[in-house]
């Protein structure tokens, strides 16, 4: 994962994995967050329930979604699904084999450190994909990761404190 995701965690690693509620959300938002809090608009964050590729493509959102995770302890779904985002966008053949190979041992081999939860069959064409790295070699794992977090995660976000917090937080600004 890049650097910019770092700092990224660093900073969601203050938040209480014991309850979902969170009022402060210095810790959520990336970037100063009380100037990104007062950019955020009710109308953007009530959109993140439109779709879950809507909340994804958010930077915001994305930050929301990932505390929301860390509540749950699953961010390493979120986690994985964004290395295959960088991955893709890998350029040097050089760089592949090694990146793939991080990702595989990091995220999909049995026992990995952050293993995702995906079907065996999924597993094993990731392994065969992975001997021979293309740009697409994670294709099919990370659409059952992203399938699962749509159906499983998603909703339990939008109903989650995290985010009714938020809204309300952008909504008082209003009044």
């Amino acid at each position: 994962i890049d650097h910019r995701n770092r700092g990224m965690r660093t900073r969601l690693g203050c938040l209480s994995h014991k309850s979902d509620s969170y009022n402060d959300f210095t810790a959520i938002l990336p970037d100063k967050p009380n100037r990104a809090l007062k950019r955020l608009s009710t109308e953007e964050a009530t959109r993140w329930a439109d779709s879950f590729d809507v909340l994804l493509s958010h930077k915001y959102g994305l930050a929301a979604f990932r505390a929301f995770l860390k509540t749950e302890f699953s961010e390493e779904n979120l986690e994985f699904w964004l290395a295959c985002e960088d991955f893709k966008k890998t350029r040097s053949a050089a760089k592949l084999a090694s990146k793939a190979q991080r990702i595989f041992e990091e995220f999909i081999d049995v026992q990995a450190p952050r293993e995702v939860n995906i079907d065996f069959q999924t597993r094993e064409l990731t392994r065969r994909n992975v001997q021979e790295p293309s740009l697409s070699c994670f294709d099919q794992a990370q659409g059952k990761v992203h399938s699962l977090m749509e159906k499983d995660s998603y909703p339990r976000f939008l109903r989650s404190k995290i985010y009714t917090d938020l809204l309300s937080q952008t909504q008082r600004r209003l009044s």
